[in-house]
């Protein structure tokens, strides 16, 4: 072989190396990019939920006039058909989106086997249960229960330590605490002047929500790995949409000493109210929030997906802000400062929980280097 033959095939070799660092650098910066829109879905999703339950019925029902509901109702009841509506919206654009690309069939296999079934519980405790103390927190306390549910990430953390004996190193341990700190700053807002009333019992029903997403994130670790993710937040929302509908709305009327069938008549009038625009792009945005999270993972790795995904404590009560407070015009969703920088503190807990920031620096400073060289 002539030195010029040899030589061509070094710079191939060359190339060919540099193409595939090329690809993998930007496949890790699109994950990081699709892990941070999945937290920003989120906020959305909880401003416009939010919204659509001060339109329509709705502002009857909390209004002075719906003297036909019982305060259990109305406290409780209301915010679990809130997640009810939302979630199954959810859904439809969920199977919309796997029946347009041609997945629907894999979605009905999938259902028929263990991962599925594991996809499916984890849906019911951090669907049924954590999105609906999720709706009902936002209600009585407003978005500052959006940076309280995102413990979600530590709380994580913690459990599956205690249930899958994973390690918790000292780095983990200064997240968690950041975390639990930022909490308690947060918490500590509650108890103003200004506060509405019922605030501290929304905080502590959004600590609900943070530990049955923390619970269903070990839980579905292990599914989101087999499963496609499309296919998996169809298998998520479906199952969390009829949880909702048709096992938590009956327990909240039995326990409410009303007719089991409340929840069915008060989820058919959400259904014809003119606020069902806004629980459609709230689904959209529901479907995307969990969709992209699934995807930014499999890209960027669990660990640092996760910490991106947890910036909603940020993207929460920002958005609540913007379309509830600035155009909607509604009072009592601007944050004290306080609360602002505590959102920002647990964001940075999150990502130290997740990741090592040092090490999460030198490798974005390796792939712009290598970005240099190209």
């Amino acid at each position: 072989m002539s030195i010029r033959s040899l030589s061509n095939s070094y710079v191939d070799s060359l190339s060919a190396e540099m193409l595939k660092k090329q690809l993998d650098a930007t496949f890790f910066k699109k994950g990081v990019l699709i892990a941070v829109l999945s937290g920003m879905c989120y906020g959305l999703y909880t401003a416009f939920m939010t919204l659509g339950m001060t339109k329509g019925v709705w502002a009857y029902w909390y209004g002075n006039n719906s003297v036909f509901l019982s305060a259990f109702v109305v406290t409780y009841m209301l915010g679990a058909l809130g997640s009810a509506v939302n979630d199954s919206m959810s859904a439809l654009w969920a199977l919309g989106h796997a029946g347009l690309k041609g997945k629907l069939g894999d979605f009905i296999r999938c259902l028929r086997t263990k991962p599925g079934r594991i996809m499916m519980l984890a849906a019911a405790i951090g669907g049924p249960i954590s999105s609906a103390a999720y709706v009902i927190g936002i209600q009585l306390a407003g978005s500052i229960a959006v940076p309280i549910s995102a413990l979600c990430p530590a709380i994580g953390a913690v459990l599956a330590r205690i249930l899958f004996k994973q390690k918790l190193n000292s780095r983990m341990l200064l997240g968690i605490f950041i975390c639990v700190f930022a909490g308690f700053i947060i918490s500590t807002t509650a108890v103003g002047q200004d506060a509405p009333e019922g605030r501290l019992l929304g905080i502590m029903i959004a600590l609900i929500a943070a530990f049955g997403w923390g619970l269903e994130g070990c839980v579905a670790g292990y599914s989101s790995t087999l499963i496609d993710y499309e296919i998996g937040i169809t298998i998520r929302q479906c199952t969390s949409g009829l949880g909702n509908l048709c096992v938590l709305l009956p327990i909240f009327a039995f326990i409410g000493n009303e007719p089991l069938t409340l929840g069915f008549q008060l989820f058919g009038k959400a259904l014809t109210s003119s606020a069902i625009f806004f629980f459609i792009i709230s689904g959209f945005f529901a479907l995307f929030a969990y969709g992209l999270w699934y995807k930014g993972n499999s890209m960027c790795g669990t660990a640092l997906g996760m910490a991106c995904n947890g910036m909603f404590s940020f993207w929460g009560p920002f958005f609540c802000w913007i379309i509830l407070g600035v155009f909607a015009g509604l009072e009592g969703w601007a944050l004290p400062p306080i609360a602002w920088v505590a959102a920002i503190i647990m964001a940075l807990g999150i990502f130290i929980i997740a990741d090592n920031p040092l090490k999460f620096i030198r490798h974005c400073h390796r792939i712009n280097l290598k970005g240099d060289h190209r």
